[in-house]
């Protein structure tokens, strides 16, 4: 029988959401919610709320915006609600004065599976590293990132066409799903935790933050692996390249994003050339070529090849390469 647990949900954006939705509509108490200060966004700098405090306005749920997370006030607060067990769904690293407070302890979803692509960006990494398969995991917090004791693991099929906000979304709705599970079987004591050094790996793969220059084109790779990178970081943060017309006494500089490719039958050309067949723009990579589907150049909105192409009607891209 599943005895309703009392839940401290700490998150901050959309992936977050539907596990704290998840977690209302199960038979648990969800009794207050942690996520992040609001701050300014955008040009106009309106104060943004984190999409976690949206969902708990509309739920009236309480919440809590910490500055810091070791604040003897915050602290309080949270001893003052006496919670079973805290979940944590994209949020911040979290002291261990507040990951060892709930009799349960603390739990964590990340999108891998564990301990595979520990760290930031499993979503993005995954496709970007060729992945067929990824997947779900709840775990217990403890003082190392992403490493403690594991609950429940699902796993989830990479297909050849997915993007990351593709793979994201159904990441999402298939961790809201195993969270609820996870907090029943510690209700109802039948899970039993496995140490994650019980896995034996013959490549510990991670996935650390990503930085702007983690997201530039080598269009000396080949044209799988440009492909898998390109849609791996679609449509954010965006895979880059520079977009250079060369002249005999300057180079103009640009950046071009990419946001969606195919690899392309070969024809010889050096690296980061351009070709153009009609509509269709392809571009030289080490053994072979890619299809351009979708770019946008710095300063104007993101388009079709063909769009992008109307506008060098008057101009011959063969003065341009990409580097």
């Amino acid at each position: 029988m599943i005895n309703p647990l009392r839940i401290v949900f700490m998150g901050t954006p959309e992936f977050a959401v539907a596990s704290l939705d998840a977690l209302c509509n199960s038979t648990h108490h969800v009794v207050t919610v942690v996520t992040a200060p609001d701050k300014p966004a955008s040009r106009g700098l309106k104060i943004h709320s984190s999409a976690v405090k949206e969902y708990a306005l509309q739920r009236n749920i309480p919440i809590l915006q910490p500055e810091n997370l070791k604040d003897p006030v915050f602290l309080m607060k949270i001893k003052e609600l006496s919670p079973d067990i805290q979940v944590v769904v994209a949020f911040r690293m979290l002291p261990e004065a507040v990951w060892k407070l709930p009799r349960f302890g603390t739990i964590n979803l990340h999108a891998s599976l564990l301990p595979q692509y520990r760290g930031a960006a499993p979503i993005n990494r995954a496709i970007m590293n060729g992945e067929k398969e990824t997947g779900v995991t709840t775990f217990f917090i403890n003082s190392e990132i992403d490493s403690g004791d594991i609950l429940m693991q699902e796993r989830v099929p990479i297909s050849d066409n997915d993007n990351a906000a593709i793979l994201h979304d159904r990441l999402m709705m298939k961790g809201a799903s195993l969270l609820v599970k996870t907090v029943d079987g510690l209700s109802t004591k039948t899970l039993k935790p496995i140490r994650q050094q019980s896995f034996s790996l013959a490549v510990l793969k991670t996935a650390p933050k990503i930085f702007r220059n983690d997201c530039r084109i080598n269009w000396n790779s080949s044209s799988k692996t440009i492909y898998d990178f390109v849609r791996g970081l679609s449509p954010y943060p965006g895979a880059w390249t520079e977009f250079i017309k060369v002249n005999e006494t300057v180079r103009h500089r640009t950046v071009l994003k990419i946001y969606k490719c195919s690899p392309a039958d070969y024809i010889p050309g050096n690296l980061g050339s351009i070709m153009i067949s009609g509509q269709d723009m392809y571009a030289s990579c080490s053994g072979g070529r890619i299809q351009l589907l979708e770019l946008q150049q710095e300063g104007k909105k993101r388009m079709s090849a063909a769009e992008f192409l109307r506008g060098f009607q008057n101009e011959g891209l063969e003065q341009y390469q990409l580097l």
